[in-house]
């Protein structure tokens, strides 16, 4: 059974940072593009980051790019994301994604698997 479960979301004042960790399981993960999708309250889902298998070819979205940095460690299953110089738009529910591809894919659509979510709050 395939798992992506996230952590590291919380609660965040403007200009800081948080760090979120999205454990899979349940597929061959070295061999699947992954991304971190976020959906603000009362809006739909914003592609934010994706990374393909390899972690050698990576982009973000426009509005995080500069801030957000993604990541991900094959030997431990793991996708990362740091976001630092947090906005309070940045706030929302952030699923990890994996898509059954090892190319970086750029939709929403394209992912296959998604996490339960973890919620990021940037509030003061």
């Amino acid at each position: 059974e395939v798992q992506l479960v996230e952590s590291g979301g919380g609660l965040v004042q403007p200009g800081g940072s948080l760090r979120l960790s999205c454990a899979a399981s349940g597929f061959a993960f070295s061999n699947n593009a992954m991304s971190w999708v976020r959906q603000a309250p009362g809006k739909g889902l914003e592609w934010v980051s994706g990374i393909n298998s390899g972690g050698d070819s990576i982009t973000y979205g426009d509005s995080v790019k500069g801030r957000f940095t993604i990541s991900r460690d094959n030997a431990k299953n793991m996708l990362y994301l740091q976001m630092n110089s947090l906005k309070p738009e940045d706030t929302g529910v952030y699923y990890c994604a994996a898509a059954q591809a090892m190319a970086l894919r750029r939709h929403v659509y394209e992912y296959d698997y998604w996490g339960q979510g973890t919620q990021v709050t940037v509030a003061s």
